[in-house]
């Protein structure tokens, strides 16, 4: 009995033995299993944060922003509702044909604009204050330049140098041709306007080229055709640029001397004008 009692008592210790072996091992594999869980999560990426929404502009600024927009809005309005001379609504430099000639005149190239017009005034001091005659002038200039060639061309032999190289000058059809049928419609608008203009159908137009055709004869008289063109190509020279620089100031002028011109017209046209006997009217279209 006592063997049997205490081979119970062994295999008693033993089962306990292996019961706290077990609890150990699976306490360790739990830990392991949650370990690793955690390194996973760990490893996970995490969601990133949300962008910072962007700055949305200040009331004052949008306003601030209207504010110029509308002012600048307004300026090119008025601007554009101005009074300019002869009624013109392009820029100076448009009205005077643009492309090269207007660059000249404007100044756009000082070098070019000074030679052009240097080359006017010894023109002019040549031919009015010299006493050189054009026809005397031209033959000369021939002579001359004919002359150097021929020689240059003979003694070329001899000194060891090319000939000159003389190009050759041809006009081509199609620039005489436009240039005559731009001539023949100006001159032909000429004599339709001055055919108006004698039937008695537009007083004011009348007045007006009789005020410049007197003008021109006042001119005339003071002096020359040549010193009369020199004075027509320097004013062309200096007039655009100066009113391109002060061109509000001498609007602004105008404007009143219109209006002025304007009121003495209609007490012109009142008292005297419409007393005028006018020819026929135009033939209505039927």
């Amino acid at each position: 009995m006592a063997e049997q009692a205490h081979a119970e008592e062994a295999s008693h210790k033993s089962e306990t033995l292996m019961e706290k072996i077990a609890d150990k091992l699976h306490v360790g594999g739990g830990d392991g299993s949650s370990s690793s869980s955690d390194s996973e999560a760990d490893e996970r990426p995490r969601p990133s944060a949300p962008p910072a929404p962007a700055p949305t502009p200040a009331v004052s600024e949008v306003t601030t922003a209207s504010f110029a927009d509308s002012a600048s809005a307004a300026a090119a309005d008025a601007k554009a509702k101005m009074f300019r001379l002869f009624g013109r609504e392009q820029p100076i430099h448009k009205v005077l044909g643009g492309g090269k000639p207007a660059d000249v005149f404007m100044w756009r190239n000082k070098n070019i604009s000074a030679g052009v017009l240097g080359g006017a005034t010894a023109i002019w001091i040549l031919f009015e204050l010299l006493g050189y005659h054009l026809l005397a002038f031209l033959c000369h200039g021939l002579i001359f330049s004919l002359g150097v060639l021929f020689l240059w061309s003979n003694a070329s032999s001899f000194i060891n140098k090319s000939p000159p190289r003389i190009p050759e000058v041809i006009i081509p059809e199609d620039l005489v041709v436009n240039v005559a049928l731009s001539t023949r419609h100006e001159i032909n608008r000429a004599f339709a306007n001055l055919r108006e203009i004698a039937l008695g159908r537009d007083i004011k137009k009348f007045l007006i080229v009789i005020a410049g055709l007197w003008l021109l004869s006042i001119l005339g008289s003071c002096c020359n055709f040549l010193t009369l063109v020199y004075i027509v190509f320097v004013v062309l020279h200096t007039v655009p640029v100066l009113y391109e620089k002060y061109e509000d100031q001498i609007d602004s002028y105008g404007e009143k001397g219109w209006v002025e011109v304007k009121k003495q017209y209609s007490v012109f046209d009142a008292k005297v004008l419409s007393k005028v006997p006018r020819g026929p009217l135009k033939d209505k279209k039927n």
